[in-house]
């Protein structure tokens, strides 16, 4: 399948836990979140990154899901994914953010950037 509605290049992509939805981030500044069968269901608008999306993660408790993005804006934002409503936003990076990685069962997100850090952060 394909899925087409980013304007530049799409830099980063994950499934959700339960494999019924994959959040895109792009060039575009855009973090988009699709069902499976390629239909984009929602484009954050509202506080949105202020430059290339680099990293997209699913949290993996049911309970709590959670979107988490990453950008060249040096910002972690963390997301509801049942409204797309911006939950928080960390700063702590002195450059681009490169990768993103969640600790399983349990709220810990780890983060490394052009900055030569590798950051841990407490999502709750």
């Amino acid at each position: 399948r394909r899925f087409i509605s980013h304007t530049r290049d799409a830099l980063a992509v994950a499934f959700s836990p339960d494999n019924r939805q994959i959040a895109s981030g792009g060039r575009d500044k855009a973090l988009k979140i699709w069902n499976t069968v390629g239909e984009c269901k929602f484009t954050v608008d509202a506080n949105s990154h202020q430059d290339w999306v680099t990293c997209v993660k699913f949290h993996q408790d049911a309970k709590s899901p959670l979107v988490v993005s990453a950008s060249m804006d040096k910002t972690i934002k963390v997301w509801d994914n049942q409204t797309m409503n911006l939950k928080h936003t960390f700063y702590g990076h002195t450059g681009q953010i490169n990768s993103l990685d969640m600790a399983p069962q349990t709220f810990y997100l780890a983060s490394g950037g052009k900055d030569g850090q590798a950051m841990i952060w407490n999502l709750v």
